[in-house]
């Protein structure tokens, strides 16, 4: 979710671009830390939206969110668990969802993408198995994954998370993870990202 602190005056994800482009390197953003997902979507959404950004590495999310709430910190895209609390009292201001859709867990918040086009951040979890696994375990892990994602219980377990369980195959899978490491090579590329 990308959120705004009290100090940042944008209340919609186009008004951050415009003050972003208004005022050059004087916008600041928290994240994790270095290197950190939080850091890498903004490094993306600073570079598609070709506005200048200063990064401010925190170590976690809870110590950026209490510089949000004290007004030191302008804006993040942090997972939306921490965050929820937050935004859904008032005290930060949600502006979108990092997904390609709006989320069912915050069904009033546009998605980044609708300013943004191609914009796309997602968590994802998954299970992998080692090269030269048979193709029946891997088949058999993965229907009875698939069965389990469908489970009421953890469809509402998941969504309690602000997280919704989407199940595939394993090409499926593969393929999403060959096109994030693509995309989060270039972004850690581009702007010299490190892990501290």
């Amino acid at each position: 979710m990308m959120t705004a602190g009290p100090s940042l005056p944008a209340k919609t994800v186009k008004e951050v671009i415009a003050f972003a482009k208004a005022k050059p390197g004087q916008v600041n953003y928290g994240s994790g830390g270095s290197g950190s997902s939080s850091h890498l979507a903004m490094e993306l959404f600073r570079s598609m939206a070709g506005i200048d950004l200063i990064h401010v590495p925190y170590k976690g999310t809870g110590p950026l969110i209490t510089d949000m709430l004290g007004g030191q910190i302008a804006l993040t895209i942090a997972s939306a668990v921490p965050l929820s609390a937050q935004v859904r009292s008032g005290k930060l201001q949600g502006l979108a969802v990092t997904g390609r859709k709006r989320s069912p867990a915050f069904p009033d918040l546009p998605a980044i993408a609708e300013t943004v086009p191609g914009y796309e951040v997602v968590n994802w979890f998954g299970i992998v198995a080692p090269t030269g696994t048979s193709r029946a375990i891997v088949g058999r892990v993965n229907a009875e994954l698939n069965k389990a994602l469908k489970s009421p219980e953890l469809v509402k377990a998941l969504a309690a998370q602000t997280a919704e369980a989407v199940g595939g195959t394993a090409e499926d899978f593969g393929k999403v993870i060959r096109a994030d490491f693509i995309k989060w090579a270039k972004v850690v590329k581009d702007s010299g990202a490190r892990v501290d």
